[in-house]
Order: structure tokens, then C-alpha cells, then sequence
């Protein structure tokens, strides 16, 4: 009841003219994660960027696997607008199920890597703003309740962190094998 209370007062008190258009090109624009694999992309073709294209693009598909492979079809819970009397959504979303928002767990796998692994705090800092504005635009266009994008959010900052953990293991263990001189080949 909560959650439908929440997306009806942004219904109600915060869709306007103005934003309609812009939430609902931006929700887009993170359909298959399409703004975040693009951007991760783009990185991965700058030396000082590539190590954060490439672990953002590994985070995203840890997220998809645990979100649309496996808890939205466990979890099974229905959009918002079937639910919430009264409540209009401004897009149509065809997978039906609802919990975890995928969107948001794209955002934040590929946020919560760059905030990291990007050269500049404020390249990280910026990428968190988006992935936000991503997840609030969730709820703006009525197809997802705040709990989908609260763990849809969780479910990518904890891929971030499986992926960013994975990647120190893999770093260390490759210096260590380097300074005992194994892969190293001798000199004749």
C-alpha cells in the first residue's frame, strides 16, 4: 500500500508538461541497458577508462542474470499499474513482471564500478547521478513500485562489488605469480 501510495503523490504532485517527455526518453534510454553498455563501450576504447568499461560491463551481466534471469521470475510480482487503482503509467512495459527493476540494477552495476575505476572522482560521482535519475524515472513512469528499484538498486551495487572483488583477487594473484617469477620465461 505504501509503494502504490508513493508512485500515485508523484502522479499527482510531480508529472508536468515538461518532465513527461524528458523522464520518459531517459527511462528509455536505459531499456536492455543500452545508455550504460554504450557508455561502458565507449570507455573501453581510452587506456585510462577501459579497466572500468570493461569490469561495468562484466557487473551489468552479473546483474541481468540475477535480476531478469533469476527474481523477477521467482518473485513474479505484477506491474504497478495492475495493482495500484488509479495509477497511469506513462510507458508501455511489456515484461510483466515487476520486482527487481532491472533498469536500476543496470544504473548501479555500471555506477557503482566507475565510481571506483574511473580516473576522476567526479566521472564516478557523475555516473551515480545518472544511474539515480535512472531509478527515480522508474517510478515516474509508473512501471515500477519503490521496492523493485530499492533492490534493483542493492541487487547492481552488490554486482558491482562481486565484480570489482573478483577483479582484485584475479590483479593480486597475477602480481604474486609475477614476483615468484612464475610466468616468466627464462632467458637463454
Amino acid at each position: 500500500a505504501a509503494d502504490g501510495g508513493v508512485l500515485l503523490w508523484i502522479q499527482e504532485n510531480l508529472r508536468c508538461a515538461l518532465l513527461d517527455p524528458l523522464l520518459t526518453a531517459y527511462t528509455h534510454l536505459g531499456d536492455m541497458g543500452l545508455l550504460w553498455i554504450v557508455l561502458s563501450l565507449v570507455m573501453l576504447c581510452f587506456r585510462p577508462t577501459r579497466k572500468a568499461g570493461c569490469l561495468s560491463l562484466c557487473a551489468m551481466m552479473l546483474g541481468l542474470l540475477c535480476t531478469n534471469v533469476a527474481l523477477k521470475h521467482l518473485v513474479g510480482r505484477v506491474r504497478p499499474w495492475l495493482t495500484v487503482e488509479g495509477l497511469v503509467p506513462l510507458i508501455a512495459e511489456n515484461d510483466p513482471n515487476s520486482f527487481p527493476s532491472g533498469h536500476s540494477c543496470a544504473a548501479f552495476a555500471a555506477a557503482g564500478v566507475w565510481l571506483r575505476a574511473l580516473p576522476r572522482r567526479w566521472m564516478g560521482a557523475a555516473g551515480v547521478v545518472l544511474a539515480a535519475v535512472m531509478a527515480l524515472s522508474r517510478l515516474y513512469v509508473g512501471v515500477h513500485f519503490p521496492s523493485d528499484v530499492l533492490a534493483g538498486t542493492c541487487v547492481g551495487l552488490l554486482c558491482s562489488q562481486a565484480v570489482w572483488l573478483a577483479w582484485e583477487r584475479l590483479y593480486r594473484a597475477r602480481r604474486e605469480r609475477q614476483s615468484s617469477g612464475e610466468g616468466r620465461t627464462p632467458r637463454p
